[in-house]
C-alpha cells in the first residue's frame, strides 16, 4: 500500500446517534470528504429515501477482486459481461430500457443462463456504467480485507481489448478502510455478493470512517411510508436477512435467487427494486418477498402484487409459479384482511431481541 494512504482500524469505539457503536482509529487527521451534492435517482435500489447527498456503492473489481490491483493503479472502475460493445450512446436514463435491448444480447451469448441471471448481470452493467453519478463514493475491496473508497470523477468510456473495459473514471481518496473497523450491518451489506451493492443506508457510518463530518438522519420522503422508525429498521433487517437466510424458516424450501455471482436482492422491476427475489429447491417456484418497511398496509400489499406481476411476466419459465410474502414488525389486521383473498400470498412478523454483556 502506499505510504500516503490512510489505513482505518479499529481502535476505539463510541456510540452513534442510534446507539450502534463506531470505530474510529486514534489520532487520525480529519479527512474532508468532497463537497456534498443535489442528490440525485441513481436507478438502483435505493429509491425509498430521498434526501440532498450523494450514494455511496460497494463495487467489485473482478471475481474476488482480482483486477483490483489494475484499477487502483489505472484509477477506474469496471465491468464487462461479456458485453462486447461500446455502450457510449447505449446507456438510457432509466435501467428499464436498457435491459429490454440487451437482456436478449446477453441470452444469445450466455443460452445456459436465465432470464433472471440475465436481468442481473445487465442491471449491474447498468448501474456501473450510467446508474451510479458523477460525485458519488465507491468502496472497493482489495482482497486482503481492505476498501479502497474513491470518488467518480467522469462519464462511461469503452476501453475494448482490456480488463473491465465498460468504466468509469475514478479519484481514489487518501484512506483506506479496514472491514474489522465497520459494523456488523455495514459488513453484512459491502460483504453482499454480486458486482454492485448500494449501500448507501449506511452513509453516516460510511462518512465518520473516511474522516467527513456528521450527516443528517435519514428521512422518508415517502408518502407511503407511516412509520418512519420501522423503515430505517427494517433497512438493516433486509441486509440481515440477506446474511442469514439459510437459519430462517424460509431458507428450508427457498434460496435467495443468484447467477454467476449476482444475487436477487433489491432485483428490479418495473415499478421499483423488489426486496428480495428466491426460488424454491426444487426450481419450480419463485418467490417475492417484500419487507413492510413502515409502510401503508394497502401500499405494500399492492406494491408486492405488481412484483409479482412482473415476475410472473417477465422472469419466470413456463413450469414456474409466483408467490409472495410481506414480512412485518407488527401484526397488521389490514394486511390480513386483504390478504384473506389472495391465495398465493403470506405474511410473517419478525421479532428482535438483544442481551447486554457486561464488560
Amino acid at each position: 500500500m502506499p505510504p500516503w494512504r490512510k489505513l482505518i482500524r479499529p481502535v476505539s469505539e463510541t456510540p452513534n446517534a442510534l446507539g450502534r457503536s463506531v470505530h474510529h482509529s486514534a489520532g487520525r487527521e480529519a479527512h474532508q470528504s468532497p463537497p456534498i451534492e443535489t442528490g440525485h435517482d441513481a436507478g438502483t435500489p435505493l429509491q425509498k429515501v430521498s434526501i440532498d447527498m450523494k450514494n455511496y456503492y460497494r463495487v467489485m473489481l473482478g471475481k474476488k477482486s482480482v483486477h483490483a490491483g489494475e484499477c487502483f493503479a489505472g484509477n477506474f472502475i469496471g465491468t464487462d459481461f461479456d458485453i462486447n460493445q461500446d455502450l457510449t450512446h447505449k446507456l438510457p436514463e432509466e435501467w428499464r430500457a436498457f435491459n429490454k435491448e440487451f437482456i436478449p444480447i446477453y441470452l444469445a451469448a450466455h443460452p445456459d443462463k436465465t432470464k433472471i441471471g440475465a436481468g442481473l448481470a445487465c442491471g449491474a452493467l447498468w448501474t456501473v456504467s450510467k446508474g451510479i453519478k458523477k460525485g458519488d463514493i465507491v468502496l472497493c475491496p482489495d482482497g486482503s480485507g481492505q476498501y479502497w473508497v474513491g470518488e467518480v470523477s467522469g462519464d462511461y468510456s469503452y476501453e475494448p481489448g482490456k480488463i473491465l473495459f465498460h468504466r468509469r473514471p475514478i479519484v481514489w481518496l487518501n484512506v483506506t478502510i479496514d472491514r474489522s473497523a465497520m459494523s456488523e450491518a455495514l459488513q453484512h451489506s459491502t460483504g453482499s455478493i454480486g458486482t454492485v451493492s448500494n449501500v448507501t443506508p449506511h452513509r453516516e457510518e460510511i462518512e465518520k470512517l473516511i474522516g467527513g463530518v456528521s450527516v443528517p438522519t435519514l428521512i422518508s420522503t415517502d408518502k407511503t411510508v407511516e412509520d418512519p422508525s420501522a423503515f430505517a429498521l427494517e433497512e438493516h433487517l433486509e441486509d440481515f436477512l440477506v446474511k442469514n437466510w439459510a437459519h430462517t424458516d424460509l431458507g428450508k424450501d427457498y434460496d435467495i435467487y443468484e447467477e454467476d455471482g449476482e444475487k436477487g436482492q433489491q432485483y428490479q422491476t418495473d415499478t421499483g427494486p423488489l426486496d428480495i427475489l428466491a426460488i424454491s429447491k426444487d426450481k419450480k417456484q419463485l418467490l417475492v418477498v417484500e419487507l413492510k418497511k413502515g409502510r401503508a398496509s394497502d401500499a405494500v400489499v399492492g406494491q408486492t402484487l405488481r412484483y409479482m406481476s412482473f415476475v410472473q411476466e417477465i422472469l419466470a419459465e413456463n413450469d414456474q409459479t409466483v408467490h409472495g410474502i410481506i414480512i412485518a414488525l407488527k401484526d397488521d389486521a389490514r394486511i390480513r384482511r386483504a390478504l384473506a383473498m389472495v391465495s398465493n400470498i403470506q405474511f410473517y412478523r419478525y421479532q428482535i431481541s438483544f442481551k447486554l454483556v457486561k464488560g
